[in-house]
């Protein structure tokens, strides 16, 4: 029985982390929940980079009830001194007598450092509780601390016949409006969203968030050849611009930095396509810990055959085209036992359209 009604605390917390999605960037969504007499007194999440973490929240909102409560929060207790003070002296100036964390922060500032404080301090502390859930949530911003670069998803919308266009490039729309609306959810938790020259050109895009006023995506694009029109639509919005490109043409890259945009070099391969890596190292030195690959059929595959996507969506309609343009098309082709594979994959019907969302698996 208490172990239930611990988890449901710990649900709670989940839930109101994940309110912060895309806005709280570089930190970690955190959720926190105060419990006292088996009741919630004081409730909290990050809900901006740079403004009060969850603990904090939830204290101010138990006011006095959180003397001898107990915290329930997503992750760790932060122990130092950032845009806020730490987490763990307001824990312990407020006399919260435990804190259960679904997970320890992976930020080598941290990383079991404030439970250690705590616990010097006379709190009990566990951790673990729902802690797959907790990395889940998570698994952007843990990427970015472990592993120094950004997470990658790669989103297309194809046919069942795996096109994402038909033969003249008309791809508006291939699915229906409930995927839509998926698509524009999984910006909002992206920090990045990349297209190639080709989708600009094609689609004339904004690249923005349209379900929220105050989202804002660096908008990236992959031009080797610095083609990118002045007078297209992602310069009619405000918000970052980032071109990617080999070209040194100075008078190109001053026609498209008058618009905003910051361009900026990158090595091209044999190929005559951009060095992946060059793009992923500038964008986590940007802080970016989420990209979203929303490009056509030539970023798609590069993506995939430079072995940089972590998570797939793959939005299918059921339609048909016949010969089109493929995502996959331009891939080096593979015999069926080096196939790009995904792993605790998931499907789900969005209106007609079916998402199949997987992790690619990497050997070893």
């Amino acid at each position: 029985m208490i172990a239930r009604m611990e988890e449901r605390f710990m649900v709670e917390a989940l839930e109101l982390a994940a309110r912060g999605r895309g806005m709280v960037s570089p930190n970690p969504m955190v959720g926190a929940v105060l419990v006292k007499g088996g009741r919630v007194v004081g409730r909290g999440w990050h809900s901006r980079f740079g403004g009060p973490h969850a603990e904090v929240v939830a204290q101010r909102d138990a006011g006095r009830e959180a003397r001898d409560a107990t915290l329930y929060v997503t992750m760790e207790p932060c122990c130092f001194h950032g845009k806020t003070p730490a987490c763990t002296d307001g824990v312990v100036t407020a006399g919260i007598r435990r804190v259960v964390a679904a997970t320890l922060d992976p930020n080598p500032r941290v990383n079991g450092q404030g439970v250690r404080f705590l616990r010097r301090h006379g709190v009990d502390v566990s951790v673990g509780l729902l802690g797959s859930q907790a990395r889940r949530l998570n698994e952007a911003y843990i990427t970015y601390v472990k592993q120094r670069r950004p997470l990658v998803l790669l989103k297309v919308a194809c046919t069942l016949d795996g096109m994402i266009a038909d033969s003249t490039g008309e791809s508006r729309w291939i699915t229906g409006p409930a995927a839509r609306r998926y698509g524009q959810e999984l910006r909002m938790g992206a920090d990045a969203i990349v297209v190639g020259f080709g989708t600009v050109l094609a689609d004339n895009p904004r690249l923005t968030c349209r379900i929220s006023r105050t989202k804002r995506l660096l908008r990236v694009v992959l031009d080797s050849d610095l083609r990118t029109p002045p007078s297209c639509l992602l310069f009619s919005v405000p918000g970052p611009v980032l071109v990617f490109a080999s070209d040194s043409d100075a008078r190109r890259a001053r026609r498209l930095q008058k618009r905003g945009a910051e361009v900026v070099r990158a090595r091209r391969t044999r190929a005559g396509l951009l060095v992946w890596t060059d793009v992923m190292v500038e964008l986590y030195r940007r802080q970016c810990m989420s990209v979203l690959i929303e490009g056509g059929a030539t970023v798609a595959s590069s993506a995939l055959d430079a072995g940089i996507v972590d998570k797939v969506f793959a939005f299918h309609a059921p339609l048909v085209l016949g010969p089109g343009r493929g995502f996959s098309a331009r891939m080096v082709p593979r015999a069926l036992g080096r196939a790009i594979r995904l792993k605790d994959v998931t499907h789900s019907c969005l209106g007609p359209d079916i998402l199949t969302e997987g992790y690619v698996h990497r050997a070893g």
